[in-house]
């Protein structure tokens, strides 16, 4: 995971993957059936690590906003470490997707998921009186998404947590 989250796919040899991982081809091939199969692999270890973490993370905020924002301000920091090598997912998105159905599964898959935990979040959140209910749940959650997605790629032009946190608080404002 961590080769091809720095390196991309087409950026990591099966070599550097035998290297990496200290087994041979041979190995790797047995495993995984191909280097497909391990990027496939590595993309779901992500899912089930990093972005799970963020999804749990929403139900540990004392209330909405807050949570968004954790959530949100961490995706940030992720992203920046290693000089902004960005987000596994949406490194695969935008390298891999539209040849690879596979990986545009997977990263529809999550991407979904978040969509509709961060939709139930502002539900529960408009009921209590905590943000504005005057958006539908599912478009303010499918609007945050797209921005998650969108500072993610900016971050590996912008690695820098304190320049991209202030635009989280632009992306709250439309909770109000």
């Amino acid at each position: 995971m961590e080769l091809f989250w720095a390196r991309g796919y087409e950026g990591t040899s099966v070599r550097d993957l035998t290297r990496h991982l200290g087994i041979g081809q041979g190995s790797l091939y047995a495993a995984f059936g191909d280097k497909d199969g391990l990027y496939r692999a590595a993309l779901e270890h992500y899912r089930t690590t990093f972005a799970a973490a963020a999804l749990r993370s929403l139900d540990e905020g004392a209330d909405a906003r807050s949570a968004i924002r954790t959530m949100l301000v961490e995706r940030v920091r992720i992203a920046v470490e290693h000089d902004g090598r960005g987000c596994l997912l949406i490194n695969a998105a935008c390298e891999r997707v539209p040849e690879d159905a596979a990986t545009r599964r997977t990263v529809r898959d999550v991407l979904g998921a978040s969509q509709e935990a961060l939709a139930e979040v502002l539900r529960v959140a408009a009921e209590r009186g905590e943000i504005a209910a005057r958006h539908d749940p599912h478009t303010l959650a499918a609007f945050l998404v797209t921005f998650l997605n969108g500072l993610l790629v900016s971050s590996k032009v912008t690695p820098d947590q304190r320049a991209l946190e202030p635009l989280v608080e632009v992306a709250l404002a439309t909770l109000d």
